[in-house]
């Protein structure tokens, strides 16, 4: 153990101090459970703040709490995103400074610039290690995000790509003919603001999302993107390219060579935009859970490791059976499950919690999940 371990004990410390930690933090307090800690890397809704200047939420905010319905980009109930930041749909940059207010009023302890190397179980608890010291929590809840872990091994010559999520803002990109690989909501992004600014963009995808009949934005292009899609500078300067799949990227001199499967060869002067997605974080500790045959960690009913009892997993990387939560609207709705779960180990009855089934925050029936838009 650390020289500087502490001798206090946590019942509960979350990893991650964006969408996912921040609301269920809020959920632990609403379960009755004092002794918990927030260890964020960096601050508060720091991937949020280093996403691409341009890029905004797809999913739009607006203050429907007066009915009681929750505005989809909130993490919390009593708050809504479109109230406090006046805007329908937030840039990372105010939608992480929404979530410091959110945490400030909350009053979350939280803890910044906490990087945490590595988590052990040891008999009945956890050692969370820091750069600082060792943390000791009965109960942990990894909530450490994606944006920070881009995938970026997808075929050969990958790193000679440059992924959307490292690009501060598309307007300082150079260039006037662009690769971008990936056609989902990053690649229509990254693609939609480089024709705005009159620039030739040839955009790649292994299927065809731009015509996808399901009406889950998890598996399909949200109709944010879809509209942008249909905005005259995309139709003039974008060349949608489906079903073919990049074999390997190579530079030749001041060229760089893009392979389809197919064997079609193109050319781009500047370096290809990679939007193939994220890792995520959840890799980092794939040593704690069993893995689904996707990659994804296997979760019991409380989204709780099913091979090390107490670690649970919060945010966009939960999956259950086909059901894939990674939009804030979706993944919110298992804070309340978790906080539920910890807060029995404890032997507390977590009655509070009971407030956000009103509020469509407390979805412990998957069964009622799945459905298609009929119309």
């Amino acid at each position: 153990m650390s020289a500087s371990t502490t001798d206090h004990m946590y019942d509960a410390v979350v990893v991650g101090g964006g969408a996912a930690g921040v609301g269920v933090a809020i959920a632990l307090g609403h379960a009755g459970i004092e002794s918990f800690l927030v260890l964020e890397r960096q601050t508060v809704g720091a991937s949020f703040a280093s996403w691409p200047a341009e890029t905004r939420f797809i999913t739009p905010s607006f203050p429907t709490n007066s009915i009681g319905m929750l505005d989809l980009n909130s993490v919390a109930i009593g708050t809504s995103a479109a109230y406090t930041m006046k805007v329908e749909h937030p840039t990372g940059r105010e939608y992480a400074a929404f979530l410091k207010a959110t945490a400030t009023h909350f009053e979350l302890p939280i803890r910044e610039h906490t990087d945490v190397t590595s988590i052990a179980r040891q008999g009945d608890e956890f050692a969370i290690e820091t750069a600082d010291g060792t943390v000791r929590a009965r109960h942990v809840i990894w909530a450490a995000g994606d944006f920070q872990y881009p995938r970026l091994n997808g075929f050969a010559g990958s790193a000679l790509c440059r992924h959307t999520a490292t690009i501060p803002s598309y307007a300082e990109l150079d260039g006037d003919d662009f690769i971008v690989i990936g056609g989902y909501e990053s690649g229509v992004d990254v693609a939609y603001h480089l024709a705005k600014r009159g620039k030739h963009v040839r955009l790649f995808d292994r299927g065809n999302p731009w015509e996808s009949q399901s009406s889950d934005p998890s598996v399909a292009l949200s109709t944010y993107s879809l509209e942008r899609t249909r905005r005259t500078a995309f139709a003039e300067h974008v060349e949608l390219i489906p079903d073919s799949p990049v074999e390997s990227v190579v530079q030749l001199d001041s060229t760089y060579e893009v392979v389809t499967r197919d064997g079609h060869q193109f050319y781009t002067p500047v370096p290809p935009l990679l939007a193939g997605g994220f890792e995520g974080s959840h890799t980092l500790v794939s040593d704690l859970f069993e893995q689904r045959e996707d990659g994804f960690p296997l979760l019991n009913e409380h989204d709780e490791s099913t091979l090390v009892p107490g670690i649970f997993l919060c945010g966009a990387a939960v999956r259950h059976d086909n059901l894939v939560f990674c939009f804030i609207y979706k993944y919110r709705q298992r804070f309340a499950v978790v906080a539920k779960a910890v807060a029995t180990s404890l032997g507390l009855p977590a009655e509070d919690l009971e407030m956000y089934r009103m509020w469509g925050m407390y979805l412990d029936d998957l069964s009622c999940c799945g459905q298609e838009c009929a119309c």
